[in-house]
């Protein structure tokens, strides 16, 4: 029997978008921008409201198949170490979340968890979260945050500050080849 959040059902969204917007974040982390960055929002601005509600719901359906994919990624990696991947990556990425008060409200974090968990275990981020209702303002920073502590998490395990990034680049080039 199959889900109703397999990821079959999900639309992949606007990947190239989101991962623009974490590859910046990345970049800017790794450049010493650590503060509000107007640049990086007005990027955000335009992404967004260029293409009105229909654009920021492919957005963020973009960043859940970027979350699926990482954890995909991840899923694999642990299990050529006979790791399980919501074991070593979940509390990880939740410890991460939790020193981020000032950006994260904690009623977010389990959302968080429950995308990373769903995503680990093979089923759709957006398709899980969508059963519970429309996301909310507050659930988007730690959404964007999520996806990339993923990518930050890969790229340390990869020691390769740009694999992350490349790694979905080179899937969805692979996938236009065909």
């Amino acid at each position: 029997m199959t889900s109703p959040c397999d990821p079959r059902y999900a639309s992949a969204g606007d990947v190239g978008a989101a991962l623009m917007l974490i590859d910046s974040q990345l970049k800017g982390i790794r450049d010493g921008r650590t503060g509000t960055d107007a640049e990086q929002r007005a990027l955000v601005g335009r992404l967004t409201g260029a293409t009105g509600p229909k654009g920021v719901d492919d957005v963020l359906d973009g960043t859940c198949t970027l979350i699926f994919m990482f954890m995909k990624w991840l899923r694999m990696a642990h299990e050529a170490q006979q790791k399980d991947v919501v074991e070593y990556v979940v509390p990880n990425l939740v410890a991460s979340l939790r020193m981020m008060p000032a950006s994260i409200r904690a009623e977010t974090i389990p959302t968080m968890a429950g995308l990373l968990v769903a995503a680990g275990t093979g089923l759709s981020p957006s398709l899980w979260r969508r059963q519970f209702g429309d996301w909310s303002r507050d659930e988007m920073n730690p959404l964007e945050a999520t996806a990339l502590l993923l990518a930050e998490y890969i790229n340390r395990l990869t020691d390769d500050p740009d694999f992350a990034t490349r790694m979905i680049s080179e899937t969805f080039a692979d996938t236009d080849d065909r």
